[in-house]
């Protein structure tokens, strides 16, 4: 099923609180704005008191929390803002550079670290990135969003939270942005109160290996769903008794699921596009196994003996169609330079080119993602309606 629900309704709490989470993917962030827009014109008068984001998603959720209009506004807003979007406004396309950065680390590899130049930061360029989002998100003198603050403060916002992994100590960090926040600290994930900027959506899509890591503060940071092992948590502590969450993984048939999607030994783009669902996609689909599986086990407690713990009511919303191979559909009309690094590392190979869909940030792909994100909600209306009335 490509829409699935905690197997046991909750009903509302008397302090109901809704959370909106939405994870990595790269380009496929266009299939969660397609989605979202489809809701709120079902539900133009739907609140989302908390948005959570992770790489992709941490630009969406950014986006709607720094928005003034309405949430139907700003939702078709943040369509415009995808079907805006082209290779060069997320990454250098030009040949040169991207031949550049492959030769240098070519070189830093065969040369057994004697190359003393300052090492290559990813296969690819993003400033041109950084550029679209600084038009895109109005900010202050500091970098603060300043909608962001604006929201909180007049009560159409509790709280925005992004996550970014740390390159320098290893940690999940997660930087939250909101009123009354009470922080959490675990061995291998930290929170802390921040003022949210473009560096921190920057740092939260770094995207391992392919974009550069990013300095915030101190530390040098990459894509948030690299150590976030439970991405719902955010939601959780930030006091959610429900989470919305729009994932854009493909559910596979056991039929489908066993049926290979490469001949012969596996290109680098089918290992890569393994590593990239388990850094975007298991970690999620985990973490809501988990927290459905102490929904059912919360609800055999009384009231007075659950020590706290509370029921959460979940929907996740998944895609109709595999992004992946769709995504192969498009593959001929990317840049020529970036189409040729591609092909060599075998997305040809494989029926599913994963890696492939996270970095096609162009029209007819896009567009193709917010259709099938809208047409997805209207197939499921009924669900979503059933949710969201609570």
């Amino acid at each position: 099923m490509p829409w699935t629900a905690s197997p046991t309704p909750v009903a509302a709490a008397p302090n109901d609180v809704l959370a909106l989470m939405l994870g990595g993917g790269g380009a496929r962030g266009a299939y969660q704005s397609g989605v979202l827009r489809a809701i709120v014109k079902r539900h133009p008068s739907l609140r989302l008191p908390i948005l959570t984001g992770i790489s992709a998603g941490a630009v969406n959720t950014t986006f709607l929390a720094a928005q003034a209009a309405p949430l139907p506004e700003a939702t078709e807003q943040l369509v415009r803002l995808w079907l805006s979007l082209t290779p060069d406004q997320v990454y250098n396309v030009h040949a040169l550079p991207l031949l550049t950065n492959m030769g240098r680390w070519g070189m830093r590899l065969v040369g057994g670290g004697i190359d003393r130049r300052e090492p290559t930061r990813g296969l690819l360029d993003t400033d041109p990135l950084r550029t679209f989002l600084q038009r895109a998100l109005p900010h202050d003198a500091d970098g603060a969003l300043p909608g962001i603050q604006h929201n909180i403060r007049t009560g159409r916002l509790d709280a925005v939270a992004l996550s970014a992994t740390s390159y320098t100590t290893g940690q999940s960090v997660t930087w939250v942005q909101g009123r009354d926040v009470a922080l959490w600290q675990r061995p291998t994930r930290r929170s802390e109160l921040a003022s949210i900027t473009v560096e921190h959506v920057m740092a939260s899509s770094s995207l391992p290996m392919l974009f550069p890591a990013v300095r915030v503060g101190t530390e040098w940071y990459g894509d948030g769903g690299v150590r976030l092992t439970a991405p719902l948590s955010p939601a959780l502590h930030l006091g959610a008794t429900r989470i919305l969450t729009v994932s854009t993984r493909y559910s596979r048939s056991r039929e489908e699921a066993d049926r290979p999607l490469t001949a012969g030994y596996p290109p680098p783009a089918q290992v890569l596009s393994v590593l990239y669902n388990a850094i975007f996609l298991d970690l999620i689909d985990e973490d809501i196994l988990r927290l459905e599986r102490m929904n059912r086990l919360i609800d055999e407690l009384p009231p007075s003996d659950r020590e706290g713990m509370r029921l959460v009511e979940i929907l996740v919303l998944r895609p109709s169609r595999d992004l992946g191979k769709l995504a192969g559909e498009f593959e001929p009309r990317l840049p020529r330079a970036f189409r040729y690094i591609t092909r060599g590392l075998g997305t040809r190979q494989t029926t599913s080119p994963d890696i492939l869909s996270l970095l096609m940030f162009q029209i007819d792909y896009l567009r193709a993602l917010v259709e099938l994100g809208e047409r997805d909600v209207e197939a499921n209306k009924d669900r979503i309606d059933a949710f969201l009335a609570l």
